[in-house]
């Protein structure tokens, strides 16, 4: 369907409103399945007011989960989006956990090893350039050299773009990455922008690039 640019520009902002409160579902569900005296891991894991929002006597497990607003000013944002909330859901959990083992590696790891745990949430297209840049001289020297090994995760900030044909979401992602070595501990927070596609019914990374400096292998 043929959006006018108000409906384009609503659509956007009402996707950020449906991240969010997709983003405060799965964490709401995460949390539920442990022990409820367990602290958050950090300051934004928890959303804001949440341990309030039950009735007083009524228990924890009795309240009902916070539900991903689907429509802005009475009107249903699916019917102008290529994907449903679930799929919405999918791609983002895609993009975290890939996050996550993209900046997880060892000195030790062979890149077959590296580019393994990645093969199920990577395209084809797109596994041989993260394993070319896992492998580049510069970066695997030092790695080698210094005993380098790599622990960190990502947080989605925003949804830069979407298509069709096949369905395909830009996120904009904050990855945190803590190297220890022979050498000082570093710490990095890059912003990428990580697309995923559709795959044969599943969500994977098609592109990954540091924001505003193209495609970029792992350092």
């Amino acid at each position: 369907m043929d959006l006018t640019p108000g409906r384009r520009r609503l659509a956007f902002a009402a996707i950020v409103i449906v991240l969010v409160g997709l983003c405060a579902y799965l964490i709401k569900s995460h949390d539920s399945s442990g022990s409820s005296a367990a602290p958050a891991a950090t300051a934004s894991s928890t959303p804001t007011g949440a341990a309030s929002s039950a009735a007083p006597g009524v228990p924890p497990s009795s309240v009902p989960a916070a539900t991903p607003a689907s429509t802005v000013g009475g009107a249903e944002i699916y019917q102008w989006l290529p994907f449903t909330a679930a799929e919405l859901a999918q791609a983002a959990s895609t993009v975290t956990t890939f996050a996550a083992d993209y900046v997880t590696w060892s000195y030790a790891e062979s890149p077959t090893a590296y580019t393994g745990k990645l093969q199920s949430l990577v395209t084809s297209k797109e596994l041989p350039q993260i394993e070319e840049g896992y492998e580049t001289p510069g970066v695997s020297g030092p790695r080698a050299a210094d005993k380098q090994v790599s622990t960190g995760g990502g947080t989605i900030d925003s949804i830069v773009s979407f298509g069709a044909g096949p369905k395909s979401i830009v996120f904009e992602v904050t990855i945190n990455q803590q190297v220890t070595s022979t050498q000082p501990t570093q710490t990095q927070n890059n912003q990428y922008d990580v697309t995923v596609q559709t795959n044969g019914g599943a969500w994977q990374v098609n592109d990954v690039e540091l924001t505003g400096l193209g495609n970029q292998g792992i350092s």
